[in-house]
Protein backbone atom coordinates (compact mmCIF):
# COMPACT_ATOMS: atom_id res chain seq x y z
CA UNK A 1 0.00 0.00 0.00
CA UNK A 2 0.98 3.38 -1.02
CA UNK A 3 1.03 5.60 2.66
CA UNK A 4 1.74 8.85 0.63
CA UNK A 5 -1.23 8.68 -2.00
CA UNK A 6 -3.70 7.98 1.26
CA UNK A 7 -2.15 10.71 2.82
CA UNK A 8 -2.09 13.02 -0.35
CA UNK A 9 -5.75 12.29 -0.99
CA UNK A 10 -7.31 11.69 2.40
CA UNK A 11 -5.33 14.34 4.92
CA UNK A 12 -3.89 16.99 2.62
CA UNK A 13 -3.71 19.54 4.99
CA UNK A 14 -3.42 17.35 8.48
CA UNK A 15 -0.15 17.68 10.01
CA UNK A 16 -0.50 15.44 12.89
CA UNK A 17 -2.00 12.14 11.46
CA UNK A 18 -1.21 8.43 13.38
CA UNK A 19 -0.08 6.05 11.02
CA UNK A 20 -0.50 2.27 11.90
CA UNK A 21 -0.16 -1.22 10.92
CA UNK A 22 -2.38 -4.13 12.29
CA UNK A 23 -2.96 -7.63 12.34
CA UNK A 24 -4.64 -9.86 14.12
CA UNK A 25 -2.09 -9.82 16.90
CA UNK A 26 -1.88 -6.33 17.79
CA UNK A 27 -5.40 -5.19 16.10
CA UNK A 28 -6.55 -4.23 20.08
CA UNK A 29 -3.29 -2.37 21.18
CA UNK A 30 -3.36 -0.15 17.80
CA UNK A 31 -7.43 0.59 18.22
CA UNK A 32 -7.01 1.31 22.02
CA UNK A 33 -4.08 3.62 21.47
CA UNK A 34 -5.75 5.74 18.33
CA UNK A 35 -9.36 5.67 20.78
CA UNK A 36 -6.90 7.02 24.08
CA UNK A 37 -5.95 9.79 21.56
CA UNK A 38 -9.42 10.98 21.42
CA UNK A 39 -10.38 10.46 24.71
CA UNK A 40 -7.73 13.06 26.26
CA UNK A 41 -9.39 15.81 24.13
CA UNK A 42 -11.92 17.57 25.72
CA UNK A 43 -13.73 18.55 23.21
CA UNK A 44 -14.23 15.45 21.87
CA UNK A 45 -17.80 14.55 23.19
CA UNK A 46 -17.80 11.25 25.42
CA UNK A 47 -20.92 9.94 23.39
CA UNK A 48 -19.44 10.56 19.93
CA UNK A 49 -16.83 8.40 20.90
CA UNK A 50 -18.60 6.01 22.44
CA UNK A 51 -20.10 5.34 19.18
CA UNK A 52 -17.47 5.89 17.04
CA UNK A 53 -15.00 3.07 18.63
CA UNK A 54 -17.73 0.65 17.81
CA UNK A 55 -17.96 1.48 14.57
CA UNK A 56 -14.56 2.12 14.35
CA UNK A 57 -13.19 -1.41 15.53
CA UNK A 58 -15.66 -3.29 13.57
CA UNK A 59 -14.11 -1.19 10.15
CA UNK A 60 -10.86 -2.22 11.07
CA UNK A 61 -11.85 -5.92 12.40
CA UNK A 62 -13.45 -6.47 8.45
CA UNK A 63 -9.74 -6.04 6.93
CA UNK A 64 -8.76 -9.42 9.29
CA UNK A 65 -12.05 -11.16 8.52
CA UNK A 66 -13.05 -10.56 4.49
CA UNK A 67 -10.08 -9.02 2.77
CA UNK A 68 -7.60 -12.23 2.84
CA UNK A 69 -5.04 -10.25 4.11
CA UNK A 70 -3.11 -10.22 7.11
CA UNK A 71 -2.31 -7.21 7.49
CA UNK A 72 -4.21 -3.76 7.18
CA UNK A 73 -3.51 0.39 7.98
CA UNK A 74 -4.89 2.52 9.77
CA UNK A 75 -4.73 6.45 9.50
CA UNK A 76 -6.38 9.01 12.22
CA UNK A 77 -6.30 12.72 12.57
CA UNK A 78 -7.83 15.45 14.98
CA UNK A 79 -8.56 18.95 13.98
CA UNK A 80 -9.48 20.79 17.11
CA UNK A 81 -10.15 23.95 15.20
CA UNK A 82 -12.55 21.93 12.82
CA UNK A 83 -14.39 19.87 15.30
CA UNK A 84 -13.62 16.75 13.03
CA UNK A 85 -12.09 13.43 13.20
CA UNK A 86 -10.83 11.79 10.55
CA UNK A 87 -10.19 8.01 10.23
CA UNK A 88 -9.38 5.78 7.19
CA UNK A 89 -8.68 2.16 6.99
CA UNK A 90 -6.87 0.10 4.31
CA UNK A 91 -6.16 -2.80 2.66
CA UNK A 92 -4.52 -4.42 -0.36
CA UNK A 93 -7.13 -7.45 -0.54
CA UNK A 94 -9.54 -9.04 -2.95
CA UNK A 95 -11.91 -5.97 -2.57
CA UNK A 96 -15.90 -5.92 -1.62
CA UNK A 97 -16.99 -7.62 -4.85
CA UNK A 98 -14.91 -10.54 -4.70
CA UNK A 99 -15.45 -11.02 -1.12
CA UNK A 100 -19.39 -10.51 -1.03
CA UNK A 101 -19.11 -12.82 -4.41
CA UNK A 102 -18.10 -15.69 -1.58
CA UNK A 103 -21.95 -15.78 -0.56
CA UNK A 104 -24.15 -17.35 -3.20
CA UNK A 105 -26.68 -14.97 -2.55
CA UNK A 106 -24.21 -12.49 -4.30
CA UNK A 107 -22.49 -14.41 -6.54
CA UNK A 108 -22.90 -12.30 -9.83
CA UNK A 109 -22.84 -9.05 -7.75
CA UNK A 110 -21.08 -6.03 -9.81
CA UNK A 111 -18.62 -4.05 -8.07
CA UNK A 112 -20.98 -0.96 -7.80
CA UNK A 113 -23.52 -3.34 -6.72
CA UNK A 114 -21.21 -4.77 -3.70
CA UNK A 115 -20.58 -0.88 -3.04
CA UNK A 116 -24.10 -0.09 -2.74
CA UNK A 117 -25.26 -3.22 -0.81
CA UNK A 118 -21.88 -3.16 1.74
CA UNK A 119 -23.46 -0.47 3.84
CA UNK A 120 -27.08 -2.67 4.02
CA UNK A 121 -27.91 -4.08 7.36
CA UNK A 122 -26.67 -7.97 7.03
CA UNK A 123 -24.89 -7.89 3.83
CA UNK A 124 -22.11 -10.22 4.29
CA UNK A 125 -19.45 -12.86 2.07
CA UNK A 126 -21.02 -15.46 5.40
CA UNK A 127 -18.20 -14.54 7.58
CA UNK A 128 -19.80 -11.70 9.69
CA UNK A 129 -23.31 -9.98 10.27
CA UNK A 130 -22.88 -7.91 7.99
CA UNK A 131 -22.96 -5.18 11.00
CA UNK A 132 -19.67 -3.17 10.74
CA UNK A 133 -20.47 -0.97 7.32
CA UNK A 134 -24.32 -0.95 8.06
CA UNK A 135 -23.63 1.20 11.57
CA UNK A 136 -20.77 2.87 10.27
CA UNK A 137 -23.41 4.46 7.67
CA UNK A 138 -25.53 5.16 10.69
CA UNK A 139 -22.69 6.70 12.34
CA UNK A 140 -22.19 9.17 9.55
CA UNK A 141 -26.07 10.00 8.77
CA UNK A 142 -26.21 10.89 12.82
CA UNK A 143 -22.65 13.06 12.99
CA UNK A 144 -20.89 12.73 9.90
CA UNK A 145 -19.34 14.83 7.76
CA UNK A 146 -18.60 12.16 4.94
CA UNK A 147 -18.47 8.28 4.36
CA UNK A 148 -16.05 7.22 1.52
CA UNK A 149 -15.46 3.56 0.29
CA UNK A 150 -12.99 2.65 -2.28
CA UNK A 151 -12.59 -0.77 -3.85
CA UNK A 152 -11.85 -1.67 -7.26
CA UNK A 153 -12.45 0.90 -9.88
CA UNK A 154 -15.15 2.54 -8.08
CA UNK A 155 -16.22 4.76 -5.19
CA UNK A 156 -19.12 5.30 -2.93
CA UNK A 157 -19.44 8.52 -1.83
CA UNK A 158 -22.01 9.65 1.01
CA UNK A 159 -22.95 12.93 2.52
CA UNK A 160 -26.16 12.90 2.42
CA UNK A 161 -27.10 11.77 -0.49
CA UNK A 162 -25.31 8.72 -2.07
CA UNK A 163 -23.14 8.19 -4.89
CA UNK A 164 -21.18 5.43 -6.80
CA UNK A 165 -18.60 6.26 -9.49
CA UNK A 166 -15.87 5.09 -11.24
CA UNK A 167 -12.57 5.98 -9.95
CA UNK A 168 -9.20 5.12 -10.07
CA UNK A 169 -8.43 1.41 -9.73
CA UNK A 170 -7.40 0.10 -5.96
CA UNK A 171 -6.36 -3.07 -4.81
CA UNK A 172 -8.29 -4.04 -2.10
CA UNK A 173 -10.36 -1.17 -0.06
CA UNK A 174 -9.95 1.83 1.77
CA UNK A 175 -13.13 3.42 4.25
CA UNK A 176 -13.13 6.49 5.06
CA UNK A 177 -15.14 8.95 7.35
CA UNK A 178 -15.28 12.13 8.76
CA UNK A 179 -17.16 12.93 12.18
CA UNK A 180 -18.19 16.01 13.90
CA UNK A 181 -16.22 15.69 17.34
CA UNK A 182 -18.74 18.42 18.96
CA UNK A 183 -21.95 16.24 18.33
CA UNK A 184 -23.69 14.93 21.09
CA UNK A 185 -25.47 11.54 20.32
CA UNK A 186 -27.31 8.50 21.23
CA UNK A 187 -24.58 5.70 20.96
CA UNK A 188 -27.17 2.76 20.81
CA UNK A 189 -29.27 4.23 18.47
CA UNK A 190 -26.68 4.10 15.95
CA UNK A 191 -26.37 0.35 16.17
CA UNK A 192 -29.64 0.33 16.18
CA UNK A 193 -30.30 -0.82 19.79
CA UNK A 194 -28.68 -4.26 19.08
CA UNK A 195 -25.44 -3.64 21.45
CA UNK A 196 -24.68 -1.30 24.02
CA UNK A 197 -21.37 0.50 22.88
CA UNK A 198 -21.72 3.42 25.88
CA UNK A 199 -21.15 0.33 28.11
CA UNK A 200 -18.42 -1.28 26.47
CA UNK A 201 -16.66 1.87 25.89
CA UNK A 202 -16.29 3.36 29.76
CA UNK A 203 -15.53 -0.66 30.56
CA UNK A 204 -12.66 -0.80 28.24
CA UNK A 205 -11.53 3.20 28.12
CA UNK A 206 -13.16 4.79 31.38
CA UNK A 207 -13.06 1.95 33.92
CA UNK A 208 -10.24 3.22 36.61
CA UNK A 209 -9.72 6.16 35.03
CA UNK A 210 -8.63 8.59 37.47
CA UNK A 211 -9.76 11.81 34.94
CA UNK A 212 -13.18 10.23 34.21
CA UNK A 213 -14.40 12.89 36.53
CA UNK A 214 -13.70 15.36 33.73
CA UNK A 215 -15.33 13.95 30.99
CA UNK A 216 -19.08 14.63 32.05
Amino acid sequence: MNVDTLLHQYFPVADSVCIEMFDEKNIQQVYRRLVEVLIHQPEVETSLLQAMSYCFYEVMDNVLIHSGKTVGIVITNYSEDQHLIQILVADDGMGIQASLAQNSEYSSITEPQALEYCIKDRVSDGKGMGFGLYSTSRLINTAGHKLIIRSGNHTLSANGDMQIAESEPWTGTIVYFELRSNMDIDPSSVVDHRTDPAEEFNELFLEDDPGLDKLW
